[in-house]
């Protein structure tokens, strides 16, 4: 499986808080978001990894450094996602999973992706909380993704996806196909989640819910405060740990709640209340593992 991170936007609505950088460069702890998904897929034993670049390209490439593939968006400022995505597609047939660069989450998250027995999947904030016009929303039967879009009915909504998608290699080829028909149809500033949408009509696309773990998605100015002050330590106390040379032990300990989202309500990324079931159609699909890693790494 091979790892995919979309990294060519430039983040505008950030609102100078990266300086003139692009928002995959923005630094979370020390360390850029870019550097951190890096980090992530390594850990949980992926280590085919593609960044597609697009904003300030050479700086993100040093940053992310070797050993790495690099597609270049250089219509980046005239597309989206879903465009970076489609310029990647000879690299996604065997299977991928792929994670928006603006997301800081547990390390955890991936892990249960990674491992679910679904082919097919995505991170899913199950939630009661509200969700506005800038949250991606999810619909869910049966644990399986119906619809999805920014302009979904709250209530109609069952979660937010967190930015973080795994397809195997039928899924895979699928979607490429289905990338290839949006770009033709002139969809060049879409959503990626538009062909994820368009995937789940066709074909079974599971939803995995969060557990409760942190994570939050950087968009605005406020959302990068909360990554630092309150999401970063909630993983930093409760992420990786070594437990043996060459051994990443996952562990699962009770998550943190979050404070007040920009709306003033409580915020829904990370909190107790995501771990849940389904209020429809009964028990998650979550797994508890251990990652091994090469003593090398």
């Amino acid at each position: 499986m091979r790892g995919i991170i979309l990294a060519a936007g430039k983040g505008s609505r950030l609102n100078g808080t990266a300086g003139d950088k692009p928002k995959c460069l923005l630094r979370v702890g020390g360390t850029t978001l870019v550097e951190r998904q890096i980090d992530t897929l390594r850990a949980t034993g992926i280590d085919e990894i593609a960044v597609v670049v697009g904003c300030q390209a050479e700086s993100v490439r040093r940053t992310c450094g070797a050993g790495l593939h690099f597609i270049e968006n250089t219509r980046f400022a005239q597309t989206n996602s879903l465009y970076s995505l489609w310029l990647a597609r000879p690299l996604l047939l065997d299977g991928f999973v792929v994670m928006n660069c603006d997301v800081l989450l547990h390390p955890q998250l991936l892990a249960d992706l990674v491992t679910s027995r679904h082919e097919d999947a995505l991170l899913l904030a199950y939630g009661d909380g509200p969700l506005g016009d800038e949250e991606m929303k999810v619909q869910v039967r049966r644990g399986r993704v119906i619809a999805m879009s920014k302009t979904m009915s709250a209530d109609d909504a069952d979660g937010e996806n967190v930015g973080v998608v795994r397809f195997g290699a039928d899924g895979a080829r699928r979607l490429a196909e289905l990338l290839d028909a949006r770009v033709a149809a002139g969809g060049l500033r879409d959503w990626a989640p538009r062909a994820f949408d368009d995937f789940a009509k066709e074909r079974p696309l599971h939803a995995i819910g969060t557990r409760g773990y942190p994570w939050t998605e950087i968009d605005f100015p406020e959302d990068y405060h909360r990554a630092i002050n309150e999401v970063l330590p909630a993983i930093e106390r409760d992420a990786v740990g070594r437990t043996r040379p060459g051994v990443a032990a996952v562990t699962v300990r009770t998550a943190v709640r979050l404070p007040a989202s920009r709306d003033g309500q409580a915020d829904r990324r990370g909190t107790a209340g995501d771990a849940r079931t389904d209020r429809r159609d009964g028990p998650l699909d979550a797994e508890l593992i251990a990652v091994s890693r090469g003593a090398g790494e």
